[in-house]
C-alpha cells in the first residue's frame, strides 16, 4: 500500500503543532515539509530546528516523509539534520537559470555527483522532480538522461504527472521510461488556460492549477499504470491550486478521489449519457 503524504507549503504560517493538527483534520498523517525562508523551519537553522520540529510533529501523530530544502547540495548541515530527524529524502528541482538545457543538465549532474559522498555517509536520497518550463528535467525522457547511471538509492526521481502533462508526454510511456528511477510520485493537476482575448494577434497561455479529476493528467491512468509496474513507494499530494481560498476543500476532495482509485476496486469511469 502506498504511503500518502501532504506537501504543507499552503499552510506556511501555522506553527508546527497547529500544522500537524490541521494536516490530520485533512486526512493525512505524513507530510513533505518545506525548509525554506519564511517557513517554520528555515535553512540557516536546519540542524537545530529540523530534528526538534520532527519530534513536535510526531507528538501530534504526523511523520515527516521528506523535506524540500533551500540548501546547497554540498551543505553537510542538510544531511546531518536529516539523519538526526530520521528524514530519508530531500526533494530538489534544477532551474535552467539562463543556461541552455544541456549546460544546465551537466551542471545538475555535477551537483548530484558531488553530493553522492554525503548521501552515502548520511543515507539521504536526493529526489529530483520534473517541472514544466525552465527546469531540468521537464519530463520523463529528460529525467532518464539526467539520472542514467546514478545509484537510485541516492539520486532518484520524484515524478510529477501534472508537470509532465503540461509539457506533452503520455503518462504510460513516461512511467515505462522512469520506473526504475522512481522514489516518489506527486499528485496535483493543471491545464493551460488562454490568458489573451480572441482579438490577440498571438495567443498567450498560463497554467491553471485545478482539482485531480479536472486537469490534463489523468489520475485514473496514472494510478492504473503505477499498479501495473508494482510501484509501492509514497505518493505526495502537492495541494497546489490556483483557487487558493479553497485549498482545504479541494485537497479533501482530491484525497477522496485518489483513495477511490487506489482502493481494491477503483471508481468506475464516468459514463456518457449524451446523444450522438
Amino acid at each position: 500500500m502506498n504511503q500518502l503524504a501532504l506537501f504543507t507549503k499552503p499552510w506556511k504560517r501555522l506553527p508546527l503543532p497547529q500544522l500537524a493538527r490541521h494536516v490530520r483534520s485533512l486526512g493525512f498523517d505524513a507530510i513533505e515539509l518545506p525548509v525554506r525562508p519564511g517557513f517554520p523551519i528555515e535553512p540557516e537553522n536546519i540542524e537545530r530546528d529540523l530534528p526538534a520540529g520532527a519530534r513536535l510533529l510526531a507528538e501530534e501523530g504526523v511523520s515527516v516523509l521528506n523535506i524540500t530544502a533551500a540548501c546547497a547540495l554540498d551543505d553537510e548541515r542538510l544531511y546531518s539534520a536529516c539523519a538526526a530527524a530520521g528524514v530519508g529524502m530531500n526533494r530538489v528541482m534544477f532551474h535552467l537559470a539562463g543556461r541552455d538545457y544541456l549546460a544546465a543538465e551537466a551542471a545538475a549532474r555535477h551537483q548530484l555527483g558531488a553530493a553522492l559522498p554525503l548521501c552515502q555517509q548520511y543515507n539521504l536520497q536526493i529526489g529530483v522532480q520534473n517541472h514544466s518550463r525552465a527546469f531540468v528535467p521537464v519530463h520523463a525522457m529528460g529525467a532518464l538522461s539526467l539520472l542514467r547511471g546514478l545509484d537510485p538509492r541516492y539520486a532518484a526521481l520524484v515524478w510529477d504527472p501534472a508537470h509532465q502533462a503540461l509539457e506533452g508526454m503520455d503518462s504510460d510511456a513516461a512511467l515505462d521510461v522512469v520506473a526504475a528511477h522512481l522514489c516518489m510520485v506527486n499528485l496535483k493537476n493543471a491545464y493551460w488556460r488562454r490568458s489573451s482575448g480572441p482579438e490577440a494577434a498571438e495567443a498567450t497561455w498560463r497554467i491553471w492549477w485545478t482539482s485531480g479529476p479536472q486537469g490534463r493528467a489523468s489520475w485514473r491512468r496514472v494510478i492504473a499504470k503505477l499498479r501495473e509496474i508494482d510501484y509501492r513507494g509514497p505518493i505526495c499530494f502537492s495541494a497546489e491550486y490556483s483557487d487558493e481560498e479553497r485549498v482545504d476543500e479541494l485537497i479533501r476532495g482530491d484525497l477522496a478521489y485518489a483513495r477511490g482509485l487506489l482502493g481494491p476496486t477503483p471508481l468506475n469511469p464516468p459514463v456518457s449519457t449524451g446523444g450522438s
